[in-house]
């Protein structure tokens, strides 16, 4: 293995927990290095800090694998892979779900590496050349452990071209017809398409928080934004809501909505095909009410430099939804932008509220998922903010 030198002091962030190097970290970023190869990284001054992954073409120039020189080989994959398998059958039981996400990344010590699982058939991510190196290697250990129907990768995110990696979508293993599975959460069934549904095929990071709007939609008026599979809506319709809106600017996605519903023997919905502002606008417009008004925005924002006009955009789509709870009703909100903190969006959302006119009780704030677990040393691992509010009128 070739080796990398940082600079003086780099080596602190990594000591305390924390899995990258920056380019400007490095004593030099050598250019005979392959993207993707497997290199030891040095103190300034000799001293062996791990061995991990190298890319001189990304910011991100070095992913750490190990704090030793152990090479990523088959049994690396198996281990790492294992041990994530070992976390996720204590946290969900097989009678809880069929559905979770296996390794996330730099929290399950893969660094640029995504798996979830949809009962029998995996989805891999990769957002580092030296993980999509590896690929076929980690799909043998996978069909090894679990023998799954189908294998599909969906490197399809931009993030990838941050690497200088080429965006793509195959099917490893398995038929077409393997790619449409039934999944399993909390009582209701899902299908899900993993060659064509959003991310690799489901969000499965609002489990925890689906379920918590059940608590808020018995015999309620529910409005689901960005609905997409249906996820939130169906929760609310199995825990009694009287009626429920669901609205996406995806045909398909509602459509996969819909057939959820049926699929569930849930009723007494409506679809509304349309972009979020878009509905919100019209339905305040036809002086409509709901007693929950759920917003699940996709990422307002993927770097730092467009974080003000991501909080703006939080701000209106909070103010919007806000103008049509009833007084006494409640307000399901999320961020899944990494770059807009907690704090932040808190503030926005009340700006939002404060514009409307609404004075609001926070009553429960959350997170992602344990399958989706943390690393305190990195910030960058936590990205989810989900907050319900009690909502009353100025």
């Amino acid at each position: 293995m070739q080796a990398l030198y940082l600079k003086p002091k780099e080596h602190r962030r990594l000591i305390s927990g924390h899995l990258w190097v920056f380019s400007n970290e490095l004593r030099e970023v050598p250019r005979n290095i392959a993207a993707g190869e497997t290199v030891q990284l040095f103190t300034h001054d000799g001293r062996l800090l791990g061995t991990g992954f190298f890319n001189p073409q990304s910011l991100i120039a070095f992913r750490l694998l190990t704090r030793n020189d152990q090479q990523p080989d088959r049994e690396f994959f198996r281990s790492k892979i294992s041990e994530a398998l070992q976390l996720r059958e204590k946290l969900y039981p097989a009678t809880e779900t069929n559905a979770w996400r296996l390794v996330h990344g730099e929290s399950d010590g893969l660094p640029g590496l995504v798996i979830d699982r949809f009962d029998k058939a995996i989805v891999l991510q990769s957002f580092s050349a030296g993980m999509d190196r590896h690929l076929p290697l980690i799909t043998e250990v996978l069909t090894e452990l679990f023998k799954p129907n189908a294998i599909v990768i969906r490197n399809e995110s931009p993030l990838r071209e941050l690497e200088g990696l080429p965006l793509y979508k195959e099917m490893i293993t398995g038929k077409p017809e393997d790619a449409q599975q039934v999944i399993f959460d909390g009582g209701i069934s899902y299908r899900v398409n993993i060659l064509e549904g959003q991310k690799t095929g489901f969000f499965l990071d609002q489990r925890e928080n689906r379920r918590i709007v059940r608590k808020y939609s018995a015999d309620a008026d529910v409005l689901d934004v960005y609905t997409n599979d249906g996820g939130f809506a169906l929760n609310a319709m199995f825990a009694g809501a009287r009626s429920t809106t669901m609205v996406d600017i995806s045909q398909e996605a509602l459509q996969r909505a819909e057939q959820n519903a049926r699929m569930n023997n849930l009723g007494n919905f409506s679809i509304v095909a349309s972009d979020a502002f878009e509905a919100l606008s019209k339905l305040k417009q036809e002086q409509r009410s709901f007693d929950l008004v759920i917003l699940d925005p996709p990422s307002f924002t993927k770097s730092r430099k467009t974080v003000p006009t991501a909080l703006k955009a939080y701000t209106k789509l909070n103010r919007m939804g806000l103008q049509l709870v009833r007084n006494g009703g409640f307000l399901a909100t999320a961020s899944c932008s990494h770059h807009v903190s907690e704090e932040d969006f808190l503030a926005a959302v009340h700006l939002g509220a404060m514009h409307a006119g609404k004075h609001l009780r926070l009553i429960c704030r959350n997170s992602q998922p344990p399958d989706h677990p943390i690393l305190l040393s990195m910030p960058e691992t936590s990205y989810l903010k989900f907050a319900c509010f009690y909502v009353t009128d100025l």
